[in-house]
């Protein structure tokens, strides 16, 4: 771990990190000793605080009991809300926030989609054979809400999770200008209860055909586990 920080600070040009995390969960080793190394790296101010990532609510805990987490780095959006029923709820008890990724799920949610123009992504299950198809039609029911109210489909998923509390930050990459400024147009958007509740009807938990990843990386994530 001190190894890792030292070329990270390196790389960046900096003397500390805001917020470290592991990004998975290693197996082989308890989170304890994981989170006793970066504690030590936050008494001696190289690392301001402690975050995780892909981990389940009970190896948060398990971490937050030898030193505060601050955050949960994990995937969360209208059309992937598997941390609702059990995982937010022990989160929020904790008062462990959620840095949400995948807010437009890699790019599934968005106006390629609606046109049938999205390509398949054999890696990426929600991106392949009729997975894809069912996937297109969701987004597309999704898209019809979003056009109501005069926004793309992926301003009405961004609004979405910015609505789901103060405790989530959502992540959302534009690697084009049009497509950062489609992203901070939903800034100011809240949605009603009818858009809401009409998103609930269209994009249930389940709604989405295909698992987030490959079985073999799904295998890796804590997350998954006793969900």
């Amino acid at each position: 771990m001190r190894n890792f920080l030292a070329y990270s600070l390196k790389r960046l040009g900096t003397d500390h990190i805001d917020i470290y995390r592991p990004a998975r969960l290693d197996p082989a080793v308890p989170i304890e000793e994981t989170v006793g190394a970066i504690a030590d790296m936050i008494k001696m101010g190289y690392v301001r605080y402690l975050g995780l990532s892909e981990m389940s609510a009970e190896t948060v805990a398990r971490a937050n009991a030898v030193h505060p987490v601050v955050d949960l780095q994990i995937e969360y959006g209208v059309v992937t809300r598997m941390i609702e029923p059990k995982i937010l709820p022990k989160l929020r008890a904790l008062g462990v926030g959620v840095t949400a990724y995948g807010v437009l799920s890699r790019g599934l949610i968005s106006t390629q989609t609606v046109e049938g123009k999205t390509k398949e992504h054999p890696f990426f299950p929600r991106f392949s054979g009729e997975n894809l198809k069912r996937n297109t039609a969701l987004v597309q029911k999704l898209a019809e809400i979003a056009k109501a109210r005069g926004l793309s489909v992926a301003q009405l998923a961004i609004a979405w999770a910015l609505g789901r509390g103060d405790d989530i930050v959502p992540l959302v990459g534009a690697r084009k200008r049009v497509r950062l400024e489609e992203a901070l147009g939903a800034l100011d958007v809240k949605l009603s209860d009818s858009e809401l509740k009409a998103i609930d009807d269209v994009a249930p938990e389940g709604a989405v055909a295909g698992t987030r990843y490959g079985a073999e990386q799904m295998a890796m994530l804590d997350s998954e586990k006793g969900k």
